[in-house]
């Protein structure tokens, strides 16, 4: 991608994760493309950036978010933009069966401890099936997986250092199973459709971008009502 004039450059952001921004949203199906030839040689896909930050600005055709590092992008909004809403749920509201994906740390006993869980909505189960790195923090991962059990944990120490009860979650996926502890305060989200009625300043975003004919664009958003901070 060539560089982007200030203030929308879009700094050394690009990822190649997985997370929940797709999860849910239908695919498109188009014709097959014709074969590349000698004359015509295949384009390479255009590369994808993860944004993470809030909003400072909107119009019906274009976003500028503030992002986490501080930097301030100018987006163009796709035509077929996909908005999704985040919001909080309870911690309760895991169960055996729920399908999720959680951010989280390695420990060194093997275990991951969460930074954050969203529960996927039935539609999207299944949706980025798997164990991977994760962009949120240095050493974090993403594992979407199936809830196989549940249990309370006593002695999780809380933000302030002191005794509260958790969850234990152990979580299986296809090729491999994990155990995530989920400490009290740990944010619990799932997400449902939204519409762009949620992108005004001051929401929190996280967000897929491209260059679409040489803008970069917006193509999918997750966004937060009424000050909600996403967790990531």
């Amino acid at each position: 991608m060539k560089p982007l004039p200030a203030p929308a450059r879009l700094s050394p952001l690009f990822v190649a994760a997985t997370l929940i921004l797709g999860a849910g949203a239908a695919t498109a199906q188009t014709a097959p493309a014709a074969a590349p030839t000698a004359a015509s040689p295949a384009a390479a896909p255009a590369q994808t950036v993860r944004l993470r930050g809030t909003i400072e600005a909107a119009t019906p055709t274009s976003l500028t978010v503030k992002e986490r590092g501080g930097q301030t992008v100018t987006l163009a909004l796709s035509p077929t933009l996909v908005v999704q809403e985040v919001y909080p749920i309870a911690l309760a509201d895991i169960q055996p069966g729920s399908f999720i994906g959680t951010a989280a740390l390695p420990q060194v006993d093997g275990t991951q401890r969460a930074i954050a869980v969203t529960v996927f909505p039935e539609s999207a189960r299944g949706a980025g099936e798997g164990h991977r790195p994760f962009d949120l923090q240095p050493q974090s991962t993403m594992t979407n997986a199936t809830v196989a059990d549940v249990a309370g944990v006593a002695g999780v120490s809380d933000a302030a250092g002191g005794a509260a009860k958790g969850r234990t979650l152990k979580l299986t996926y296809q090729g491999g199973e994990k155990t995530v502890i989920v400490p009290p305060g740990a944010p619990v989200v799932t997400f449902r459709g939204g519409d762009r009625s949620l992108l005004v300043p001051g929401a929190s975003v996280s967000l897929t971008a491209q260059e679409v004919n040489g803008t970069p664009t917006a193509t999918r958003i997750n966004a937060g009502r009424n000050g909600f901070a996403l967790p990531y």
